[in-house]
């Protein structure tokens, strides 16, 4: 039985799991690109080899293949039964570029569940969905027994990332 993580503070966005059910609302918010440039979320779950090697249609289908055997991939939320967001969240272990990162290490052994993506649809954008998504992501997590759950902020003003701006946010 999916779950649903709806409350008043969520100003009526509703957020369920990312389950097989819900795989063709997931391919209808991403869209034929993948949400963006064909990632399909698997940017930070795969290794950076393996993400390199794929193209859209083979990390979709990774995704598919998480959904099919519902396995933790992240949570959806929707609008008036549209879908509208995504937040991929789950056990640090399951992303593997994420483990393998120099910068990103582990700062010990305590098990820890990891935010690592949001998209959402270019109309709900500047609306406070982002922040109703997280509230709901940290709920299905917190009931799937997570303890702790670190994000990885990133500070647009490096010189790197300077005037540049993210999409799908």
């Amino acid at each position: 039985m999916a779950r649903t993580l709806t409350s008043d503070e969520l100003n009526g966005v509703k957020v369920y799991p990312a389950t097989s059910e819900r795989w063709k609302d997931i391919e209808t918010l991403f869209g034929t690109k993948g949400a963006y440039g064909g990632c399909w979320c698997m940017f930070w779950r795969l290794n950076r080899a393996d993400f390199n090697q794929m193209k859209g249609e083979d990390r979709k289908a990774v995704l598919q293949d998480m959904t099919s055997r519902n396995e933790v991939a992240g949570v959806l939320a929707y609008a008036d039964g549209q879908p509208i967001g995504w937040c991929s969240i789950g056990p640090r272990e399951d992303y593997a570029a994420l483990e393998n990162s120099r910068i990103l290490k582990r700062v010990d052994d305590t098990p820890v569940w990891s935010v690592v993506c949001f998209f959402i649809a270019k109309g709900f954008r500047r609306k406070g969905v982002l922040s109703n998504l997280l509230r709901g992501a940290l709920r299905d997590a917190e009931d799937q027994g997570a303890r702790v759950i670190e994000g990885y902020p990133i500070d647009m003003q490096t010189q790197n990332l300077a005037g540049k701006t993210l999409t799908g946010y």
